[in-house]
């Protein structure tokens, strides 16, 4: 997993870093220091690649609202195939960000996500996202938003406090089937579900090395299956747990800390 000092080479040079503790039961989780700040008043548009050397950045103006109102602009806006690495998102985080294509979000922090932390919105079957390390803190609803079309892997990352680590959207006006990876994860309750998927438009999620610490009563639901639609309703919820098709893992796969 890339954390701690892993993490922070990415940057070329030691790096200070914060350790805050969860909550009961649950291990230590290393946060990096921000290296400076900048306060963004209009999405930052990237092609090629971004490093951001581990400053941290939020939304002023227009991207300051920080609320979970559907609608909000993204700290930033990558091009297809662009990357982004070495970036903390403070407060307010506005909704983060959106990826048009494939992507790579490497060593990306969230302080406190807004409405979501990153949102992969590509319409190729062929589109690769990748979130590589990094973390994410204080998600009331979902951290990643899985609105496209593609594959999605999450390897080597941070949860704590959130509604869901992943979410294949339930009521986009257009729907896909999407593919998703979910590997190498540190998930501190309180947490409802890491992964849900629309069982009817034939997601599939795989998950393998899920740690999850501070819920001795088990209650952070795995995978979590929908009844997705293309109409605006909520979704219906069909069921949770590994089925061997669209929620593929093993007990052995999910340990509790």
């Amino acid at each position: 997993m890339i954390g701690s000092v892993a993490a922070l080479a990415l940057t070329g040079g030691a790096v200070a870093t914060t350790s805050l503790l969860s909550t009961a039961g649950a291990a230590a989780v290393t946060w990096p220091t921000a290296k400076g700040s900048k306060a963004v008043s209009s999405t930052i548009e990237v092609s090629g690649t971004y490093d951001g050397r581990l400053r941290k950045f939020f939304g002023k103006g227009a991207l300051g609202d920080g609320s979970q109102d559907e609608g909000q602009d993204p700290i930033f806006e990558l091009a297809d195939g662009a990357v982004l690495k070495n970036v903390i998102i403070g407060v307010p985080g506005a909704d983060g960000v959106h990826c048009k294509g494939s992507c790579t979000l490497k060593n990306v922090w969230w302080l406190d996500v807004g409405e979501d932390a990153a949102s992969f919105k590509g319409k190729s079957s062929k589109a690769v996202y990748k979130v590589i390390g990094g973390g994410a803190k204080s998600a009331s609803d979902k951290v990643f938003q899985f609105n496209g079309a593609g594959r999605l892997s999450i390897t080597g990352f941070k949860v704590r406090n959130f509604g869901k680590l992943v979410r294949s959207c339930g009521n986009c006006g257009k729907q896909y089937k999407r593919t998703i990876t979910v590997s190498d994860i540190d998930a501190t309750a309180p947490g409802k579900s890491l992964v849900g998927v629309n069982q009817n438009y034939g997601d599939t999620a795989t998950l393998s090395k899920i740690r999850i610490h501070g819920d001795p009563r088990k209650k952070l639901k795995v995978c979590t299956r929908f009844q997705g639609n293309s109409s605006g309703e909520e979704p219906r919820q069909l069921g949770s747990g590994a089925d061997g098709t669209n929620c593929k893992f093993k007990p052995s796969d999910i340990t509790y800390k």
